[in-house]
Order: structure tokens, then C-alpha cells, then sequence
């Protein structure tokens, strides 16, 4: 199997940039997996799909602004860094862009109090990078970085908050869990079981 097995043509009109005001009125496709037969749902609806004894996990990690947009203080180049895993003492796991540029021992400055080291030189972009600063590092991270959205949303996100689920608890994912981004307190607390 490849990866380009799961592409498929999508025009650009009917991605939405911006989420609904109500997360819950989302459109839902169902696929009846016994006929195989698709319908146009709504999300509201989507407790009518779940029979008893089924599960529905929520994850409650929440979405840091995990993008940053630094330079290497030798060159000036600008490079991007979006943190994906923590490995703890400061160190995360990122996806790098140029990758090219960053070798091991390679400086990147985002500002007067945050910059980062490359530690470690992965594949396909992935580098290691111990982060210094001056300071509480998720209040930094909150000033600094942005959220990472996916590469289809164009528009600029106005408001952080839209891009966490209502359940998001725990810091440190560089990404919402999408589907979880249409429930709502309203709608967790009348459909609970």
C-alpha cells in the first residue's frame, strides 16, 4: 500500500477556512458498512450511530502553538521548526524546514529568550533539538509560536481556543484530534450515557 493510494481531488472551494460558530452543526458522512451505501448526516446525528456497549475515546491532549519561525544567527537563514514529540530535559522531536540547513550542533533563534540546538539529525526533515530560554516555556511558546494547522487551511486562525477540542486538557500535542473538534459541552452533556 502507498500513501498515494489515500489522495484524491478535493477542490479548494469546498474546504472550509474557518469553523462553524457551532461546532456540533458540522456535516457528517455515514457509511453503512453491512451495504456499503453512503448518506449526507449532520453531527448532531452522530449519537444515532452508536450502539450500546460501543466507545467513544476523546483525546484530551491540547494543541500548543508548536510552530516556530526562527533564523540561524550565523546566516540569517529563516527556519521553521513545528514540535511534535517532548523527550523530556527540554529536548523535542521536530520536523524542520529547510531541513537541509540544520546539521548537528546548528543554532536556531526564535527571539531575545527562546532558541534551540540540534541534537540529532533524523530523515525526512526530522531533527532533534534541545530548546534554551528565558522563562516558563509554555508562556513562551504561547507569545511565540502558532498553532499548527493543517496545510489546506490558508487563512490565518483568529482565535486559538477554535482549535482545541472543549476537552482539551493536557498540553503538548502539535495537532487537534479534527473530529474531536465538533463535539461541544452542551453536546457531550445531553448525549452522555
Amino acid at each position: 500500500m502507498k500513501t498515494d493510494d489515500f489522495d484524491y481531488f478535493l477542490p479548494k472551494e469546498l474546504i472550509a477556512q474557518t469553523p462553524l460558530k457551532n461546532r456540533s452543526s458540522s456535516r457528517m458522512l455515514v457509511l453503512d458498512k453491512n451495504t456499503g451505501n453512503f448518506q449526507d448526516g449532520r453531527f448532531t446525528d452522530l449519537i444515532d450511530y452508536i450502539n450500546k456497549g460501543d466507545t467513544i475515546v476523546l483525546n484530551d491532549t491540547k494543541v500548543i502553538p508548536a510552530r516556530l519561525i526562527g533564523h540561524k544567527p550565523d546566516t540569517g537563514a529563516v527556519i521553521e521548526v513545528l514540535m511534535l514529540k517532548d523527550l523530556g530535559d527540554d529536548e523535542w522531536e521536530c520536523l524542520t524546514k529547510p531541513a537541509k540547513r540544520i546539521k548537528e550542533g546548528t543554532m536556531v533563534k526564535f527571539s531575545d529568550e527562546l532558541s534551540c540546538k540540534c541534537t540529532f539529525v533524523g530523515e525526512d526533515g526530522i531533527r532533534r533539538y534541545k530548546f534554551i530560554y528565558d522563562g516558563i516555556f509554555l508562556e513562551i511558546l504561547d507569545r511565540l509560536g502558532e498553532m499548527p494547522l493543517p496545510p489546506y487551511i490558508t487563512e490565518k486562525l483568529e482565535d486559538k481556543d477554535r482549535y482545541q477540542t472543549v476537552y482539551a486538557k493536557n498540553p503538548g500535542s502539535a495537532a487537534a484530534p479534527t473530529a474531536g473538534l465538533h463535539f461541544t459541552d452542551e453536546y457531550l452533556k445531553k448525549n452522555k450515557r
